[in-house]
């Protein structure tokens, strides 16, 4: 299919270079509406019978080119906001710094994009406009336009293409089917200016180059690591979506390493930054292995969670305050617990973790304590504990890493698929470890007043 579409390009070399859109017919590609949702296709056709221009956009079109499943089918038009929410019932328009209509069709919601301008002002007499801080982010982005316009705003060039089931012909502005052919992950326009308007490109950049198998574009990715700390003008809530578009893709270990080549992992969680630089160091290894470890559980379709993945992410830094804490004469679940809560408190500040993650996290650390003292009637009530299975799954992680932790995982497996009577027997063998403190002397009660 790319060899008959590269062919066409070489005969449409005049046009791709007037600037114009290369528009690629049906018998040069592999699309059919057959592949379109049903409600993505009548979202389309209900705006070009209203007298609008439509398209099926971005991913969709570029993951079908691929043979790939597409997730998503969005859609873009020259209709304002207000006019598709009149098209349809159930539709609303969401968004304040990108204003979009979700259209709802029973449990599918298609989004729906007005075609965007890159001028400064609008001639609308609303307040639609484009605003930038001094170092060139965008923080309002309304002013509409046209096709040729909302194409040139669009980030990389294999998101920029526009695929019409009306007429089956994909619009490629961007030379995107050329870098699909090619395997290639490039930034439209100045790759420095893109990345200020908004810093996030270059995470999607790596998320995009990790999930397809790309390479990048020298030309893209030589201002990233110069420009790396822009990701700190960027919201905390706003970062840790990112984030798991990128940990929980299936791909996170790609990504981690791209992010690590460019100088953006150590933005996105600098407590462990200067920890990453020996490649071959524990935590090195830990955050690799918790990747591995994510990317085989998501593709064999088994339940994954933010939670883990940032516990094992901020556990040496954990461990490592944790450790000082100790040395100043604190109690190990003491120092733990108080390491645990400061080093969640930086992390919220740049990707904003909600309330849901952080405290499994806390009890999946607050277990590694517990776990080794697992004689006498503990180790029944920790494999009762709600938090136990992580917890454990955290402790073959930690081995699986290298580090020391005397054969814990392999008793810890051994213990579940023990019997009752096994299990009491190997909880006698590790002893108590409360038969091993340091009772407090306690004072005689002195004796009555005579």
């Amino acid at each position: 299919m790319l060899e008959i579409i590269s062919r066409f390009f070489d005969k449409s070399q005049a046009q791709r270079d007037a600037g114009d859109p290369v528009i690629v017919s049906a018998q040069y590609h592999s699309l059919s509406p057959k592949m379109i949702s049903r409600d993505a296709r009548r979202v389309v056709d209900v705006l070009q019978d209203a007298g609008y221009e439509a398209y099926i956009v971005g991913g969709a079109v570029r993951d079908l080119l691929l043979g790939l499943k597409a997730k998503d089918f969005d859609v873009a038009t020259n209709a304002k906001p207000a006019e598709v929410k009149s098209l349809f019932r159930r539709s609303r328009i969401i968004g304040r710094r990108f204003q979009i209509v979700h259209v709802q069709f029973s449990r599918e919601i298609i989004e729906v994009t007005t075609f965007r301008s890159n001028e400064t002002k609008s001639n609308d007499k609303r307040k639609n406009h484009r605003q930038q801080t001094d170092s060139g982010m965008l923080t309002r982005d309304n002013v509409f336009g046209s096709l040729n316009d909302d194409a040139s705003r669009r980030d990389l060039s294999i998101n920029a293409m526009y695929y019409d089931p009306g007429d089956n012909s994909i619009h490629d502005f961007a030379e995107g089917l050329d870098d699909i052919e090619k395997r290639v992950i490039r930034i439209m326009g100045d790759p420095a200016t893109r990345f200020r308007e908004d810093p996030v490109r270059m995470l999607r950049v790596v998320r995009f180059a990790a999930k397809l198998g790309f390479n990048i574009e020298n030309r893209t990715g030589k201002p990233m690591h110069k420009l790396a700390t822009d990701l700190e003008h960027v919201s905390p809530p706003r970062l840790f979506d990112e984030t798991l578009k990128l940990f929980m893709s299936g791909q996170g270990l790609a990504s981690f390493w791209l992010l690590n080549e460019y100088g953006l992992f150590e933005r996105i969680v600098p407590q462990i930054g200067n920890m990453m630089k020996d490649r071959n160091s524990l935590t090195s290894k830990l955050v690799e292995q918790a990747f591995t470890n994510t990317d085989l559980r998501i593709r064999a379709e088994k339940r994954v969670t933010p939670a883990f993945i940032y516990a094992a992410l901020l556990w040496p830094a954990v461990q490592k305050l944790a450790a000082h804490y100790r040395d100043r004469g604190n109690s190990p679940s003491y120092a733990l617990s108080k390491a645990s809560g400061e080093v969640i408190a930086r992390q919220i500040s740049i990707t904003a973790i909600p309330r849901r993650f952080t405290m499994p996290m806390r009890e999946i650390w607050d277990l590694q304590l517990l776990l080794p003292r697992r004689g006498g009637h503990r180790a029944k009530r920790l494999i009762e504990h709600p938090r136990f299975r992580a917890a454990y799954d955290f402790v073959l992680l930690r081995e699986q890493a290298g580090e020391e932790l005397s054969g814990l995982g392999d008793w810890w497996t051994a213990y579940q698929d023990a019997s009752d009577e096994q299990r009491e027997h190997m909880a006698r063998s590790v002893g108590d470890p409360g038969k091993n403190r340091k009772r407090r002397n306690r004072r005689k009660p002195k004796p009555a007043a005579e």
